[in-house]
């Protein structure tokens, strides 16, 4: 299938909203339907946090941000689509309603999701005259973060509806399972239900409040699910023996009198009170849009650890990011950038977030190395130092580095750096980078690298191949006409002036 170059979003709420933000992100067109008075403030604000989330989330170069547009008909928000997602509020009939009217003025090659968290695509696609390009696509909240999606095929969808699905959702970054048959709720919201329905007793019964049961699930098993899941844990449970040892240990214990799953919850008026001033209690005065903001932060934390998973391969939705910023690095346009220009080169360019900053508001120290060493892939990718060139079993190591810092960058400062050549040869690079505030022009820190060109396969420094060592020439031979950087050789605790 190829590539994705414009969506439509029928329904701009919390869910609708999100998928938009997705979308946009990864480069795609939107055109949203919403008759809600209040749609663009809503939208606006989902894709601000998007954008601050996705700032946290990859240094990878996003492509240039699709393009928002905002119809006043479900005609003209699909027209050209090549992914339509309904996210209409969860009634039957209105759903079935506005799918039956995209259809009939859908392109015909154009895929049809819902965003139903329950309804059987069946029952959707009921009155459909082309029912076999329409398919559940079912998200989880914050569909600008969470990757997984759940594609769900009626009776009347064909196979390869479900096959360009999967292909497509991996375009905007998400993990898309399919799901062999139609149940009600589908799975994850199956095994919600089930713990939702067992927490609902556990308070009724005053056997904890709502932020004991949220301890409870976070500081344990939710931490073990976000990385394996369920069985895989419960094999790691069972020993050496795994899963049957597990099963044949613990499996009796269905068989007990513990829970409460078959029967219901009565949502009396006092339960309903109880579990919101318990919830209120716990959120300290926090609005939505803070928690938001705050569980954006911890779910970017976790993907970066789980991206370090499997001895650097990635784990989970660590290893999902670190696909999806592959192929952003492999797709990303190389900078049209004059290599024999005398001035050092401009290489990143970008804005100090909420997840660089300590207690203090200023950046950390670690952000700072992180920036230098995007500015120094950004001079290997201009060198012809690509994912191609690395998959071929070279590269630069760095092995040494100093870094000076000048001053202070803040929450929300817009930073760019630069980078010098000192001197190069076939197998070493010498480098000088400085990181300026972009406003005030200022230079907050420097870094002086050395860098050896290496076979990694054989675990040796080698000789760069010839059409990198002749890029690299060029720069080199313009920028030694530059003055030397004031600090280049300087060391740690050599005396200042």
């Amino acid at each position: 299938m190829t590539k994705i170059t414009k969506a439509a979003c029928i329904g701009g709420g919390v869910i609708g909203g999100a998928w938009a933000a997705r979308f946009i992100l990864a480069g795609i067109d939107v055109a949203m339907f919403d008759p809600h008075p209040e749609a663009r403030r809503i939208i606006g604000e989902v894709m601000a946090n998007a954008e601050r989330a996705y700032a946290m989330l990859t240094m990878a170069p996003l492509p240039t941000k699709g393009l928002l547009t905002f119809c006043d008909s479900v005609e003209k928000a699909v027209e050209g689509a090549e992914w339509i997602q309904e996210s209409v509020p969860e009634r039957l009939e209105l759903k079935r309603g506005v799918l039956t009217q995209i259809d009939a003025a859908a392109s015909p090659s154009a895929l049809i999701g819902s965003s139903t968290s329950g309804l059987m695509p069946s029952d959707l696609q009921a009155h459909m005259k082309h029912p076999e390009r329409m398919f559940v696509a079912h998200p989880y909240n914050p569909v600008y973060l969470l990757p997984l999606v759940e594609l769900v095929g009626g009776k009347q969808t064909s196979k390869e509806t479900i096959a360009r699905a999967s292909l497509a959702v991996e375009q905007i970054g998400m993990k898309g399972v399919v799901i062999a048959k139609e149940i009600e709720a589908f799975v994850g919201d199956r095994l919600l239900e089930a713990l939702w329905r067992e927490a609902l007793w556990l308070i009724q019964d005053d056997i904890c409040d709502t932020e004991t049961l949220d301890n409870v699930i976070r500081y344990s098993f939710g931490m073990r699910w976000a990385q394996m899941g369920l069985f895989e844990t419960y094999r790691i449970a069972g020993g050496e023996a795994g899963m049957r040892h597990f099963l044949a240990q613990f499996g009796p214990c269905l068989k007990w009198p513990w829970t409460k799953l078959t029967d219901v919850v009565d949502l009396t008026d006092e339960l309903v009170e109880k579990i919101g001033r318990q919830s209120d209690d716990q959120a300290g005065g926090r609005s939505i849009r803070e928690l938001e903001r705050i569980r954006d932060e911890n779910l970017v934390g976790i993907m970066h650890a789980l991206k370090s998973g499997d001895g650097g391969k990635g784990w989970g939705a660590g290893k999902l990011l670190a696909d999806f910023e592959h192929r952003l690095w492999a797709d990303a346009e190389t900078p049209n950038v004059d290599l024999g220009e005398v001035r050092p080169i401009r290489i990143v360019d970008t804005r100090v977030n909420a997840a660089w900053v300590d207690y203090n508001g200023h950046m950390t120290e670690h952000r700072y190395l992180q920036v230098f060493g995007d500015t120094s892939d950004g001079l290997l990718r201009l060198i012809g130092v690509d994912l191609d060139y690395v998959r071929n079993g070279h590269s630069y190591y760095t092995v040494e580095t100093h870094i000076r810092n000048l001053g202070e960058a803040r929450l929300g400062d817009a930073l760019h750096s630069t980078c010098q050549i000192l001197s190069h040869d076939n197998k070493r690079l010498h480098i000088f980078s400085t990181i300026y505030n972009t406003e005030t022009g200022s230079a907050i820190a420097t870094a002086e690298q050395m860098m050896l060109h290496v076979d990694s396969k054989a675990g040796k420094a080698v000789q760069v191949l010839p059409d990198v060592l002749s890029k690299l020439t060029a720069i080199a031979q313009a920028h030694a006409g530059l003055e030397k950087p004031e600090g280049v050789g300087r060391s740690v605790g050599q005396k200042i002036g």
